[in-house]
């Protein structure tokens, strides 16, 4: 059974960061692409980041500079490093496997308030 287990989310000053981790079970996560996306309320879930097999990494374009993606294989997990947040950034962040685009996890909040 896939399963992808997001942490490491919370409150947070603007200009602060977190780290967010994604463990991923039941697959054979070398191979897949991981993605990590974003839900604010009211709006439609949105790419951030992603970053291929061969480590090669994509943004969009707003979290170019702010944001980094990282994997260790060896541990079947994806991170997102998040820096300079703002409050926009707050949402329930999510991580995807691309082979199996229908499983989601809980997610993990991340609100950025003063």
């Amino acid at each position: 059974q896939v399963q992808l287990v997001e942490s490491g989310g919370g409150l947070v000053q603007p200009g602060g960061s977190l780290r967010l981790s994604c463990a991923a079970s039941g697959i054979i996560f070398s191979i897949n692409t991981m993605g990590w996306y974003r839900q604010a309320p009211g709006k439609q879930r949105e790419l951030v980041a992603a970053i291929t097999s061969g480590g090669r990494t994509i943004y969009v374009d707003s979290m170019k500079g702010r944001f980094t993606i990282s994997r260790d294989n060896a541990k079947n997990t994806v991170y997102l490093q998040m820096n300079s947040l703002k409050p926009e950034d707050t949402a329930v962040y999510y991580c995807n496997a691309d082979r199996f685009p229908r499983v989601w996890g809980q997610g993990t909040q991340v609100t950025v308030s003063s």
